[in-house]
């Protein structure tokens, strides 16, 4: 295999190790007498680890490199799955998730590795699709192996994904070769266990700023919408569990399609990458707000919208941020990644009061806050736009 098929082979195990959890998660931790409260909070439990262990593992990858990272992560990551699977009592099950959250550096790492093969923004972009491709295939495949491993055992799935995992660590060790070697800035550095510096260095550059703001806020939304969807469904239209199951796999479909066929072949082979991320956060914002609409057409047609402008937005917008990070490109990475945990923790809390008070408010709100990001980058750029005028304009123009 390719260093590129490895890497992406990564991604893949990582996603259907999500996708395997899914309908399978609940059913085990219940199995131990747990309740749905703490099945939840099994899921927060990944995003908080997750939240501090990407950036740190990012930053690291720029300083030692990117192949004993992403190694490190996929072992990490098979030892949580084996930790959760042979559990006996409650505390190790959270002991399993803790050190899969630990291990938050798999997907962050393997896009810093795909974009370091990169030439240029356009095969930066289309390689960032790839790996979004291959999630959405993760995300169709692993519930269904999920369920039908569960049948047999609780616990099954659980063993699958480790192993897969397994094998994984060891297809990277023997064939994965480093694509980072411009190290020297980093070397005398003094390594930081502070998860924060990070991310307040990353916020430090004017260039990219902008596009972690509303790279936070898309995750936002996205998370504002994705924890009450089933709840939305049932109340507003009777579907069970199911029917969510079809919507999801759809949304799957539609995203491996857009991210690994149409990206290259018609998105930004018509538009500039720049034009792509402000114009499909405009249309994210109208999917979400017809989702909002209690009609089963307008609500189709809503997720139909959010799936195609999501899946080009995830790409577009880290591409953006990846093109501005010099060679902190790992670091930058694992920061992205901290955010979407953070999102994925606030959002589901949030989101949860707002459907108390009215169903459509979590998508009504989710529209906002799209909008919000479309003007957090419109805002960005027109900054940078006069900061790099006043640069190149003549000494006695600048006042």
């Amino acid at each position: 295999m390719s260093p590129k098929n490895i890497v992406l082979f990564t991604v893949f195990i990582d996603v259907l190790g999500i996708g395997v959890v899914i309908p399978s998660l609940p059913y085990y931790v219940q199995s131990f007498g747990a309740t749905p409260s703490t099945v939840t909070l099994l899921f927060s439990v990944f995003s908080l680890f997750a939240f501090f262990s990407a950036p740190l593992l990012g930053a690291w990858s720029d300083k030692i490199g990117r192949r004993p990272i992403l190694i490190l992560s996929i072992v990490s990551s098979a030892v949580g799955w084996f930790t959760f699977a042979a559990a006996r009592s409650i505390y190790v099950l959270f002991l399993g998730r803790v050190i899969d959250g630990l291990a938050a550096g798999n997907f962050s790492t393997a896009q810093s590795y795909l974009a370091d093969l990169s030439k240029d923004e356009k095969e930066r972009t289309h390689n960032l699709g790839l790996s979004g491709a291959i999630f959405g295939i993760g995300f169709i495949i692993g519930p269904m192996i999920g369920g039908l491993l569960a049948h047999y055992s609780n616990e099954l799935p659980f063993w699958f994904v480790g192993a897969l995992a397994s094998l994984n660590a060891v297809l990277a060790y023997f064939n994965l070769p480093e694509t980072h070697h411009k190290r020297e800035a980093f070397q005398n550095s003094k390594s930081e266990l502070n998860p924060f510096v990070p991310i307040w260095r990353s916020f430090k550059n004017k260039v990219i700023a902008g596009g972690l703001s509303a790279w936070f806020l898309l995750m936002l939304a996205v998370a504002f919408q994705q924890s009450v969807f089933a709840l939305y469904i049932y109340h507003a239209f009777g579907f069970g569990a199911a029917v969510s199951g079809l919507f999801l796999t759809g949304i799957g479909v539609i995203l491996s399609i857009n991210q690994g066929f149409l990206l290259k072949r018609f998105w930004i082979k018509r538009f500039k990458v720049p034009e792509l991320e402000l114009g499909m956060l405009l249309v994210l914002a109208c999917g979400f707000f017809l989702m909002s609409y209690q009609a089963l057409g307008v609500f189709i047609a809503g997720i139909i919208t959010i799936a195609f402008s999501q899946s080009v937005l995830r790409v577009v917008m880290t591409s953006q941020i990846v093109g501005g990070a010099g060679e902190r490109r790992g670091e930058v990475m694992g920061v992205t990644s901290s955010l979407m945990s953070l999102a994925m923790i606030i959002g589901p809390i949030l989101s949860g009061y707002a459907f108390e008070y009215e169903i459509s408010l979590p998508f009504i709100i989710s529209g906002l806050i799209a909008l919000a990001a479309w003007l957090m980058i419109y805002s960005a750029r027109k900054r940078l736009a006069k900061i790099k005028l006043a640069e190149q304009a003549p000494a006695e123009y600048i006042a």
